[in-house]
């Protein structure tokens, strides 16, 4: 079960009246308890989850306000962009949420590398959002001074996930 699958199912509980909810599909547990304004959510993973990913912890907490806190439950964070840029560096940011691709296809090269020199109407990734492949262009004329996502990683709107060294 992805991460944006599971922030639906969170989403459509607690704009519903349903006060308990349980989600298991091949070893992934999902429990979602509302009781007045507090939301519990417990999402086990069998260790023999696909090698590719990282088996997630447990994780359970009662939160304050049901549909952000419960979130933050699942949600991967972002890596933190230095706070002392240079002036000339522009921030590619993700269009919409999804899951960020380096490449077309898994067998082909990433669109572009740390040094690459881009142009603006360049595609420097792919952001996949609902089965949708959408390619995001660099917008700017430049050299990709940093990658700030890891290949498969969930983003968010607005998150930055290229630092390009404009001229």
């Amino acid at each position: 079960m992805k991460i944006q699958e599971i922030r639906e199912i969170i989403k459509l509980v607690d704009n519903s009246s349903i006060d308990e909810f349980t989600y298991e599909s091949e070893g992934t547990k999902v429990k979602l308890k509302k009781s007045g304004s507090t939301v519990s959510a417990s999402a086990p993973v069998q260790a023999s989850a696909p090698a590719a990913e990282p088996a997630a912890q447990p994780a359970k907490a009662p939160v304050s306000t049901p549909a952000a806190k419960a979130e933050e439950l699942i949600s991967e964070e972002a890596p933190e962009v230095p706070a002392a840029q240079e002036e000339n560096m522009h921030k590619i940011l993700s269009p919409m949420v999804g899951t960020f691709y380096q490449s077309p296809s898994p067998e082909e090269e990433a669109y572009v590398q740390p040094g690459t020199k881009v142009s603006a109407d360049q595609v420097v990734c792919i952001v996949e959002a609902m089965k949708l492949f959408n390619e995001i262009e660099a917008e700017v004329d430049g050299e990709i001074a940093e990658i700030l996502v890891k290949d498969g990683q969930l983003v968010e709107y607005g998150q930055p996930l290229f630092l390009v060294k404009t001229k």
